[in-house]
């Protein structure tokens, strides 16, 4: 059986192709890699993300709590989240945990995060820093 080695990449159904790729190119600053009539490929580091348009595309958040979070460094986060909010992103959340992070949805309700801190900082924090 072979060992799963990290996230390889995420597709999210979106509505308006334009409007999705604009926000995680523009906004969120992932780079363009290949757009297509029913899609876009986009990359951030090692991560890839894959945007379908898909008609059945929900258009309000769902109300659990899954979400998505992307990496972004200290000296970067401040600057990141101006941006979104300039840009009229809705936040979800307001951060409890370990590390600044920023709670708030793409253009189809998605649930994101911009998050600086790792695995490592989290167990720390949560077994009170041992």
């Amino acid at each position: 059986m072979s060992t799963i080695r990290g996230l390889n990449h995420l597709t999210l159904a979106v509505s308006d192709l334009d409007r999705s790729v604009a926000f995680y190119r523009d906004v969120l600053g992932l780079s363009l890699c290949k757009r297509w009539p029913g899609g876009a490929h986009l990359e951030a580091g090692e991560f890839w993300l894959c945007l379908s348009l898909d008609p059945l595309t929900r258009t309000e958040p769902h109300r659990d709590y899954t979400h998505m979070a992307f990496d972004v460094g200290q000296e970067d986060f401040v600057g990141a989240v101006d941006r979104l909010k300039q840009s009229g992103t809705r936040s979800w959340k307001e951060n409890r945990s370990e590390g600044d992070s920023f709670y708030f949805l793409d253009p189809d309700g998605h649930k994101l995060e911009l998050h600086v801190g790792s695995l490592r900082s989290r167990l720390e924090a949560m077994s009170g820093g041992r």
